[in-house]
């Protein structure tokens, strides 16, 4: 049986804006269960380098019943600190077997 690991989701809520007009958000950790994590394949890293100018190291396939915000967004997991990359993208969870029906690429985060 496949089984997935709990990460952290840094959840971001806009509070104020700066004197610039610029938004301040506060980051709030959500424990997030049941993810899978998965290396992307070497060629998958290069070609999102030359898409997005980071490599990407991970996949994280979310569960069905998450209903969080993961584009632009940090996460936990492995003792590091992750970066979301692109746009995650959502499959029809009817045409789906298994109990993930999203998936979001992941760069060390700076």
């Amino acid at each position: 049986m496949i089984k997935g690991q709990n990460i952290i989701l840094y959840d971001k809520k806009q509070t104020e804006t700066d004197p610039l007009g610029a938004p301040v958000y506060e980051e709030t950790a959500v424990e997030i269960s049941d993810v899978i994590i998965a290396p992307v394949s070497s060629e998958e890293a290069i070609q999102d380098t030359d898409l997005y100018g980071i490599k990407t190291v991970y996949e994280l396939y979310i569960p069905k019943d998450d209903d969080h915000e993961w584009k632009h967004r940090k996460v936990s997991f492995f003792g590091s600190d992750w970066q979301t990359v692109g746009e995650p993208v959502q499959y029809i969870g009817d045409n789906v077997p298994l109990r993930w029906n999203k998936k979001v690429k992941v760069a060390h985060y700076e």
